[in-house]
């Protein structure tokens, strides 16, 4: 029998404990484990409940129809390093530390501070097991901000995201430890990264068992290169497309076959959900853990990619790097039986950086301060959410600098904020034009304004990402 973490009283599905309740299995009577996948660079449009016509994803397609399948749902960023930092500290980029992708040579990116506190400090300090399997890109081997001195028991996959380029590296990292690949070394390609990180979540599954846990799982799927085993997945797809061979050896590895290579790497993600799914049954925990799927930024166009013959941004404008909505709307998939309701959809505006709050909620830890985050798990329960956002706020750090925000409908995008006098704001209104299309700015400059004042109270200045204006 699985023990609690907490002196309990059970109430028809919570826990009651000192301060409030704690969400838990009518059927198990135990507090709900948490998987939290996050997956590189898929759009909103990429998976089949959300739209996908050329790819198959039946796991995750039947994960929404168990559970919940959320329609605006926001990474914490266009891309990668920013857009994690938000999930992992509950801040926005108008308050988070890593703002912007800042390489650390010759491995690592920007780190964080020692003192930060992570949604795996929550899990920890509320004696969940916890482990981060995958690529984690927000700090550089031996810095402060490493994956086991955030707040990880565990962790295993590769620190630095610029070297998650490659899915056949040389070594990734366990713990502290490098962990070299011999099968890669000297140009080799037998192993593949992904295949070895999926095992490590199995194996945490099945070793905490007996045991609350969080585990973070950021595989780099879809992510460029285009590359994989050749294998029954990949076979699917040979020969169904009209293929854009790749040939551009500056960054990433050629391949002849970029498209039936980028949708076999979308249904290999889909298979290891699946297989999670599995084990999950198997050890008696389908029961009591919540399942959440999402991306951390819209599709990209890199290593031969073409998110417009896939169409993987879905009904949205924009892919990565872009702060329009399909740089950053993503999916989220929402599977826990008994809590999370089957068939559901919701079209509560919500993002990265709430999930510290939804996961402390949870548990009933206490108030996480310092967050920008609202709990949404009344909306995971299928219950009226009575907080909302007033705003949603972003800014990336490259392409001239830009910034967005979001208040109901209406949506500001600046343009070119590094340099002032070649700034530009573009106003949409997303209940009549979620494509972006039509900006409203000259029609409306009262409400652009407004907005504008509104942006500027949303970000703090950081001496490391102000749009090139950082002070010296």
């Amino acid at each position: 029998m699985k023990k609690t973490n907490t002196r309990t009283l059970l109430l028809s599905g919570s826990l009651m404990v000192a301060g409030g309740t704690q969400v838990v299995s009518a059927q198990t009577n135990q507090p709900y484990n948490i998987i939290y996948i996050l997956c590189d660079d898929m759009g909103y449009g990429d998976l089949g409940c959300y739209g996908q016509e050329k790819i198959h994803t039946p796991n995750l397609d039947k994960m929404a129809e168990e559970g919940m399948r959320f329609t605006q749902h926001y990474a914490g960023c266009t891309v990668s390093a920013p857009s994690r930092g938000s999930l992992m500290t509950g801040k926005h980029t108008g308050h988070s530390q890593v703002r912007g992708n800042y390489e650390i040579k010759p491995e690592g990116q920007f780190p964080m501070t020692a003192d930060t506190r992570t949604i795996a400090h929550l899990f920890q300090d509320n004696n969940y097991k916890t482990g981060l399997f995958g690529k984690w890109g927000l700090g550089f081997p031996g810095s402060e901000s490493e994956p086991v001195k955030m707040g990880f028991d565990n962790f295993y996959g590769y620190n630095c995201q610029r070297q998650a380029h490659s899915y056949y590296p040389t070594h990734l990292w366990r713990q502290s430890e490098k962990e070299v690949l011999p099968g890669n070394v000297n140009n080799g390609r037998s192993t593949y990264s992904q295949d070895l990180v999926h095992q490590e979540v199995l194996d945490f599954i099945r070793s905490n068992k007996d045991q609350s846990f969080f585990a973070c799982c950021t595989y780099t799927l879809p992510h460029a290169e285009l590359a994989g085993p050749n294998d029954s997945i990949l076979a699917m797809y040979k020969g169904k497309f009209e293929e854009v061979p790749y040939r551009n050896q500056w960054s990433y590895t050629p391949t002849e076959i970029p498209y039936a290579q980028f949708a076999a790497m979308v249904t290999r993600l889909d298979t290891y959900v699946g297989e999670i799914m599995q084990e999950l049954k198997k050890q008696g925990l389908d029961k009591n853990t919540l399942v959440m799927f999402t991306s951390d930024n819209g599709p990209h166009r890199e290593g031969g990619a073409n998110p417009d013959y896939f169409k993987s941004y879905g009904p949205l404008r924009g892919t990565k790097r872009d702060l329009y909505e399909g740089g950053i709307r993503v999916p989220l998939i929402a599977w826990a039986p008994e809590m999370v309701p089957a068939g559901t959809v919701s079209d509560l505006p919500c993002a990265f950086w709430d999930m510290m709050p939804t996961f402390a909620d949870m548990i009933n830890a206490p108030k996480e301060k310092n967050t920008d985050g609202i709990s949404f798990l009344p909306t995971l329960k299928g219950k009226k959410q009575s907080k909302k956002h007033d705003y949603l706020y972003w800014e990336f750090h490259e392409l001239g600098g830009r910034q967005a925000i979001r208040q109901g409908d209406w949506k500001l995008i600046a343009q070119n904020v590094g340099d002032p006098q070649k700034t530009t704001f573009e106003l949409y209104n997303l209940k009549n034009d979620i494509h972006e299309d039509n900006d409203l700015s000259t029609q409306y400059p009262k409400i652009v304004e407004k907005m504008k004042k509104e942006m500027a109270k949303a970000r703090t200045e950081s001496n490391t990402f102000n749009f090139g204006r950082e002070k010296k």
